[in-house]
């Protein structure tokens, strides 16, 4: 088998698998170029990769910010328990409902500072993103914001819809990334914007130490294009 047909057989191969469904958009950005909507593809997983690199940072760093100033709001109300156990601190059903499943998956994992005591940190790294994102809402502007807003010293008036709204969007994409959806047709450049604005608001030295180690921008630039045909601009959403 030559060079070219073993390429065509692979490319064959992959279409099947990936399936014709879900490589429609991409052949339809691409004009019906199939080598280019490919590579399209595989530019969207390049791309979809480097903004998950920078969400990680953005979701320890952001977690790790919160919960220090539940912290501190628990010993400032002479509080013993930690802020995830104290049924004092009214969090809500589904956040309560988190938190239990958090400490299953902290036990299924082990590592514990004594036997049937389970360690904080690993607790706190069980909750995911969508339990922060939610602390920062509006139906806590009058009881938690209080205090979480102290997490975000640079935000413009330490205001709540400053820090929720991007926070929001970025966890509605970064959702998206994890189910493997495109990113490919969607205004990423601002989901990018928003990641960094909050890491500046919890510390400009952050932000700039995670923009300094970004490959999205290198990616962007790499962006397949066909000779025969337009992609679809990246501000226009696909459905």
């Amino acid at each position: 088998m030559t060079t070219t047909s073993a390429a065509e057989a692979g490319s064959k191969a992959v279409v099947e698998l990936l399936s014709p469904e879900r490589l429609a958009p991409y052949l339809s950005a691409c004009g019906g170029d199939e080598p280019t909507a490919l590579a399209l593809y595989r530019w969207n997983s390049d791309l979809a990769a480097a903004f998950f690199e920078q969400l990680g940072h953005l979701e320890i760093m952001l977690r790790n910010a919160l919960d220090a100033r539940l912290v501190r709001r628990q010993e400032r109300r002479g509080h013993d328990a930690e802020w995830f156990d104290d049924p004092a601190l009214r969090l809500g059903e589904r956040a309560h409902k988190d938190i239990v499943q958090a400490k299953e998956r902290a036990r299924g994992v082990g590592r514990r500072r004594q036997e049937g005591t389970l360690a904080r940190g690993k607790v706190i790294a069980e909750l995911s993103f969508g339990f922060w994102r939610f602390l920062i809402a509006r139906q806590h502007q009058d009881t938690l914001w209080p205090d979480l807003a102290r997490a975000f010293p640079h935000a413009p008036g330490r205001a709540l819809q400053v820090v929720e709204l991007p926070v929001k969007r970025l966890h509605l994409f970064r959702n998206r990334i994890a189910h493997h959806e495109g990113i490919w047709h969607i205004p990423v450049e601002q989901r990018h914007d928003d990641l960094l604005a909050v890491l500046g608001y919890i510390a400009p030295a952050a932000r700039d130490w995670t923009a300094a180690t970004s490959r999205i921008d290198q990616i962007m630039a790499s962006r397949p294009v066909p000779s025969a045909s337009r992609l679809v601009p990246s501000s226009r959403r696909h459905r």
